[in-house]
């Protein structure tokens, strides 16, 4: 009896992908993340108030965490320590500061969050496309 692969992948017509950790990372960013961020850079203050102290506890746990993961790829040489270094750089403070000023928030902050929103967008989907392999020889 054949046992089920490990990998999970997305058939489709001439495309594959496989659906890993980064392809979920992606995914995860383009649903939660980017509409999120889009949100309050366009809603500005009038966002609602629940939703400054989770952008305040978001960015504080982004802190930690990409803190945390900075030092690992540092020791381990990564190339990609540079993702944890724009977390801790940009990401987490924007977040904190925004949700610390709440309603008074100025308008460049909102901004700021516009602008990584549609970064974020950029990134993960630029990264979803590059990982679908295409495969014109596969039938379906």
């Amino acid at each position: 009896m054949d046992r089920m692969p490990r990998r999970i992948f997305l058939n489709w017509p001439r495309c594959r992908m496989e659906l890993d950790s980064h392809v979920w990372l992606a995914i995860v960013h383009l649903l939660v993340v980017v509409p999120l961020f889009l949100y309050i850079g366009f809603v500005r203050a009038d966002t609602p108030r629940w939703l400054y102290l989770a952008i305040f506890t978001i960015g504080f746990v982004i802190l930690i965490y990409h803190g945390f993961k900075l030092v690992v790829r540092l020791k381990n040489r990564s190339g990609y320590a540079w993702v944890n270094a724009i977390h801790i750089a940009i990401v987490a403070p924007l977040l904190l500061y925004i949700g610390y000023h709440k309603k008074e928030t100025p308008r460049f902050a909102y901004e700021l969050l516009l602008m990584l929103g549609f970064a974020a967008g950029g990134y993960h989907l630029f990264s979803l496309v590059r990982q679908l392999d295409a495969h014109p020889e596969i039938q379906m």
